[in-house]
């Protein structure tokens, strides 16, 4: 099931919400890495253009206080995976068609999981 975190709500600026936004609304954590936070962006709201496949989504992306950024590591993505869903939830990060490549931000990771739609994985052994 995907949850939104239970603190670090963005209550202030542009990226301001509250509880009743529900799993949308932007957070700062603290990193497992020391002397970062985690920036994340939650969502679990239909897409624009009609996708008939909802989507779970979390953009992550690591600041320290003196406004230095760099892409998330591993420890950071596995930890906002288990924030974000439950353990035995299955999620992506997806490196899409070169012809379809937005890259926005170039410190930021997302974790995608689509509502109702089981993600195939291959043997256990290749994981």
């Amino acid at each position: 099931m995907f949850h939104a975190p239970t603190f670090g709500r963005m209550r202030d600026g542009e990226y301001a919400s509250t509880e009743e936004d529900g799993n949308n609304g932007a957070f700062r954590l603290p990193s497992p890495e020391p002397g970062w936070d985690l920036l994340l962006i939650v969502s679990d709201q239909p897409l624009p253009g009609g996708d008939p496949v909802a989507w779970e989504h979390v953009s992550v992306h690591p600041a320290d206080k003196r406004g230095r950024m760099r892409a998330p590591t591993w420890k950071e993505m596995c930890h906002v995976k288990d924030l974000c869903w439950d353990p035995e939830d299955v999620v992506m990060q997806l490196h899409p068609r070169a012809s379809q490549y937005v890259n926005v931000h170039p410190h930021t990771l997302h974790l995608w999981r689509p509502v109702g739609v089981e993600i195939p994985l291959p043997p256990i052994l290749m994981v």
